[in-house]
């Protein structure tokens, strides 16, 4: 791994400061109290949001889970039925491939048991690290946190990091968060970037937190 440039100092209570304020405006553990917290159900829900409306993903979730609640129950359902199921999910025809050879995988090595390390996740089928840290976190209360594209942005305009992926913003974050915001930070900046912190002209005139922020990286503002 290439080494990281120096990172910014951090002030801890600055962080925590901020995220307090962006938390109170958004709803946040949604993905929980739909999924609960069955480890299988989560991965594959997780597998099913990446690239899709919350809304869509949570639907197409439910209405698979109606038909197949396990590993063994999944690969009772053909290919073709899958993707009917969880259609019109984003690639739900890959996505189906892949729920079927997760679910392969995990009575092979497993016994039908989602593994609870991010290591063992990440040799699963279509997992990446961010799939594989929510499994850990809300289906097992293990440390972790999730680094999508919303949460890599924002650190990088909240001037916390300075890398170039979200595997490396993990990492340095895993060195620099208050462990009480390992788990709720991915779904509080993700709301943040899905409603005020877009990629693109992020209205900072209705950010809570825009006093606190450098808005690194931002050239055009609302």
């Amino acid at each position: 791994m290439a080494k990281l440039p120096r990172q910014p100092r951090t002030d801890p209570r600055r962080m925590d400061r901020m995220l307090r304020t962006l938390a109170a405006g958004y709803e946040i553990n949604r993905f929980k109290r739909v999924h609960g917290s069955d480890p299988f159900r989560i991965l594959i829900g997780c597998l099913i949001s990446l690239r899709t409306k919350d809304g869509v993903s949570y639907a197409a979730t439910e209405r698979l889970f109606e038909r197949a609640k396990t590993p063994h129950e999944m690969l009772g359902l053909r290919e073709t039925t899958v993707a009917k199921l969880i259609y019109p999910a984003g690639f739900y025809r890959v996505k189906a491939k892949q729920i079927r050879n997760i679910s392969r995988m995990l009575i092979d090595r497993w016994s039908a048991a989602v593994p609870s390390t991010i290591d063992e996740l990440l040799q699963l089928s279509g997992v990446g690290r961010k799939t594989a840290n929510l499994v850990v976190t809300l289906g097992f209360d293990l440390p972790g946190i999730c680094v999508d594209i919303h949460v890599h942005r924002i650190c990088h305009r909240f001037g916390w990091v300075k890398t170039k992926t979200p595997d490396q913003t993990e990492g340095v974050l895993r060195r620099k968060l208050p462990d009480a915001w390992w788990i709720p930070i991915n779904e509080t900046l993700v709301r943040h970037g899905q409603q005020v912190c877009m990629p693109t002209s992020p209205i900072c005139s209705a950010c809570p937190v825009e006093p606190d922020c450098p808005q690194k990286g931002v050239t055009r503002r609302r």
